[in-house]
């Protein structure tokens, strides 16, 4: 391993392998990621229908909210990748990028340079497109992006039980318009996952300027005179960085190990008995996330995987699946689903749906003993506001996670009326011959108190934690626009943390443009070259 390094990057995930891959480009730069995961040696993470068994704890850190104040004390388990390729290498691999719209309003809200406009290179520089190549669609580059390999015939019948409530079909949800059901793009190539490990990392870990490490947990990032100058590793000692320490260890972890170096809200890092290196009230702040609530119904028979959970259904779908690249293995699962409007005044569709191929495919999620289907909707713009905060000065212990679901009442409401829709959707003629009946909610839940009930009972996360860390140019923000930390020199946060308000729709293709947008920055700064 070398003596020195140039750049250090905390956090091998979505945007941290980009990050690598891009940066260790000149050969003159010598590079190391670290990340407190493992390898991705397992098959589950490479098979698309591996999702189903990540939000039990396969890769996670096994974390869950604080109790929810507004949802009568729920707490919500918060799956967040431990694991090289962070959460590209667990998630459902859906490849949405937000509405248009949002990136502009970080623009308007001074964040130059991040307006549609001006992000979709980078979103085109990832995409190695299997179906569109166009203004919105790149090919050639690292991440595979692909139509789904395993649709069933129950996912046409949705699209057209939506069309019978006005809602269209869209075959490109991330293109010119967001409106509309389809089937999601998914992160894949060739029906297997395309994380960043797979698609960045892998084609770099021969160059002899980068150094690799899993199973490497920091402590904490160094600074002397008001710059980071390197990282203290567990049972290491400090490793120093030349140019720049990168943190991209995602909405949770980063503003984590930012308390943890002594930079955050001054009170609360003094009452932990951490010295305080910045007194920055924002790490940690402006918290959001989509929360999910969901319909489950009973299928009139087996039009969707729930068997495949059944040892010999199983082996023959890994039998199918290694023969024909297709059938229950093939599928993430959630390949279907859309964007519509549970407030018909707003400036664009305020719902995501995802359409899941069967009953208790995520945990905590009911199954249906003679099968089932899953329709989840999430309001995507929520006012409420949380934060990430430590409960003790240990490194090892969890953070305190309080997304503060529902604090401001609209959200609710929103949320609410997109369960509702979904229930409609469900109820359509066009579904009669493959759902049985709804069984959750289920009849009995009828007033707004019912549906708040049910939710305070069976709500769940859409993963997509982000804002911790945001950029801007107020005197609130952490970073600014170039995703420079405010405060402290040679410092950047590259991840889903630095996003100003949470984007329309999944989170990953978004962390993955900045960490590609992220790393031009700092060649740019350093005058860097490429291969």
């Amino acid at each position: 391993m070398p003596q020195g390094y140039d750049f250090i990057i905390i956090g091998g995930g979505s945007a941290g392998c980009v990050l690598a891959a891009r940066l260790s480009e000149d050969p003159a730069a010598r590079v190391l990621l670290l990340e407190a995961g493992g390898r991705d040696r397992h098959p589950l993470y490479h098979l698309p229908a591996g999702f189903a068994k990540m939000t039990k704890g396969i890769g996670s850190w096994g974390w869950q909210t604080v109790p929810q104040r507004h949802m009568n004390g729920m707490q919500i388990r918060f799956t967040q990748a431990r694991v090289i390729g962070g959460g590209s290498s667990i998630n459902a691999q859906i490849y949405t990028r937000g509405n248009a719209l949002d990136f502009d309003e970080w623009r308007q809200m001074g964040c130059t340079g991040w307006g549609y406009e001006d992000v979709l290179p980078w979103f085109r520089k990832a995409e190695d497109n299997d179906s569109f190549d166009n203004r919105w669609h790149g090919r050639g580059g690292p991440l595979g992006v692909s139509k789904p390999a395993a649709p069933l015939p129950i996912c046409e019948a949705w699209f057209a039980a939506a069309a019978q409530l006005g809602i269209p079909r869209n075959p490109d949800m991330t293109g010119e318009v967001q409106d509309g059901v389809g089937y999601y793009q998914l992160t894949q190539r060739h029906v297997r996952r395309s994380s960043t490990s797979v698609a960045y990392l892998a084609p770099a870990r021969g160059r002899a300027n980068l150094t690799v490490r899993t199973d490497a947990q920091v402590l904490r990032i160094v600074t002397e005179a008001g710059r980071a100058v390197g990282v203290e590793l567990a049972g290491e000692g400090v490793l120093r960085a030349g140019a720049e320490v990168i943190l991209s260890a995602g909405a949770l972890g980063s503003p984590r190990l930012l308390h943890l170096s002594g930079i955050g809200p001054a009170d609360h890092l003094s009452g932990l008995g951490i010295p305080v290196v910045l007194d920055q009230p924002g790490v940690g702040a402006n918290l959001q996330d989509h929360l999910d609530l969901f319909v489950i119904a009973e299928c009139t028979g087996p039009h969707t995987y729930d068997r495949y959970a059944q040892p010999h259904w199983s082996a023959l779908a890994g039998l199918q699946y290694l023969l024909t690249r297709t059938g229950p293995v093939a599928s993430s699962l959630f390949e279907t689903g859309g964007f519509w409007y549970a407030d018909r005044n707003a400036r664009s569709p305020d719902i995501q749906f995802h359409l899941g191929l069967g009953s208790g495919i995520e945990a905590g999620v009911a199954a249906m003993p003679q099968g089932g289907v899953t329709l989840n909707s999430a309001y995507l713009r929520p006012r409420s506001r949380g934060t990430v905060r430590l409960a003790s000065a240990d490194p090892a212990a969890a953070p305190l996670i309080d997304p503060n679901y529902w604090e401001d009442p609209y959200d609710r409401d929103m949320s609410i009326r997109g369960l509702k829709l979904a229930q409609e959707i469900m109820a359509q003629p066009a579904l009669k011959p493959f759902v049985l009946a709804e069984r959750l909610p289920g009849p009995e839940v009828k007033t707004d108190q019912d549906y708040f009930a049910y939710a305070c009972r069976h709500a769940k996360t859409d993963h997509h934690p982000a804002g911790t860390c945001r950029m801007g140019v107020d005197p609130g923000a952490v970073l600014d626009p170039d995703l420079r930390l405010n405060g402290i020199a040679g410092l950047r946060v590259i991840d889903a943390s630095v996003m100003p308000t949470l984007i329309s729709s999944n989170t990953n293709a978004t962390a993955i443009m900045i960490g590609e947008k992220g790393a031009d920055l700092i060649r740019q700064s350093h005058g860097m070259g490429q291969r």
